[in-house]
């Protein structure tokens, strides 16, 4: 019979962290490092609080690394009072800023408001994209100059500030392409992803396009930087981001 090594017991009060073998020590990254997911896991962490959305079709190495590390990467963001969407559907993953009435929450997580031009392209997007799909199609794909002229009507003509609208809306195509809405498939022809409908709901959308209707019944048009808001509310609150 081999007799067993014989250990002391500490002391209950000592003071220091008993020393870890360096074999049983967790490898480290970085010099301090006390993380516990390994580094493609935080990366895709990171990915997510930068990002607006992660995309399964457009980053699928980030996606698969996000599903075989959800409930670890799910635990991290809920630290931070953030929650993680994963819409499998539409192969779309995004966080959100917890909220509560009961409990006190510090906001990490600010809403950024899409501008009216952003909004209003929003809608001719979402517009086309319920069309499309409606009809049975697989895709909805829409071209600049589509988009431009239907958001130009939106718009008064009669300001002298046609070149400033245009390029208002071209930048607010820059900005909806960087943001994973549309897709440049050629020049000047993009793809409408499943996103739009997250951005815009089928009853925001329904109150946006009811607004604009009353604005072009009154035979008004809506200024860039002003103009009335519906319900009370401004048009670019229906394509705020808090995501």
């Amino acid at each position: 019979m081999t007799d067993l090594p014989i250990t002391e017991d500490l002391p209950t009060d000592e003071p220091f962290i008993a020393p870890v073998a360096m074999e049983y020590d967790p490898e480290q990254l970085f010099p301090g490092d006390r993380g516990v997911l390994d580094p493609d896991a935080r990366r895709v962490l990171v990915r997510l609080l930068q990002r607006r959305f992660l995309l399964a079709d457009r980053n699928r190495s980030e996606w698969t690394v996000l599903m075989d590390h959800r409930h670890a990467i799910e635990s991290r963001l809920n630290d931070l009072f953030v929650r993680l969407v994963v819409d499998h559907d539409r192969g779309v993953a995004y966080k959100e800023q917890v909220r509560s009435d009961e409990l006190e929450i510090p906001i990490l997580l600010r809403d950024e408001a899409y501008s009216r031009a952003e909004t209003l392209v929003l809608v001719h997007l979402r517009t086309v994209y319920q069309r499309e799909t409606t009809a049975g199609e697989p895709s909805a794909r829409v071209d600049v100059e589509d988009i431009e002229q239907t958001v130009l009507t939106y718009f008064a003509e009669a300001d002298g500030s046609t070149a400033r609208r245009q390029k208002a809306i071209r930048a607010a195509v820059a900005r909806l392409r960087q943001d994973g809405i549309i897709e440049e498939e050629s020049e000047g022809r993009f793809r409408i992803s499943p996103l739009v409908e997250i951005l815009l709901s089928s009853e925001r959308l329904r109150e946006l396009r009811d607004w604009l209707d009353e604005q072009s019944a009154r035979s008004g048009a809506i200024d860039l930087d002003e103009s009335d808001e519906p319900d009370g509310m401004d048009a670019d609150s229906y394509a705020e981001a808090a995501l």
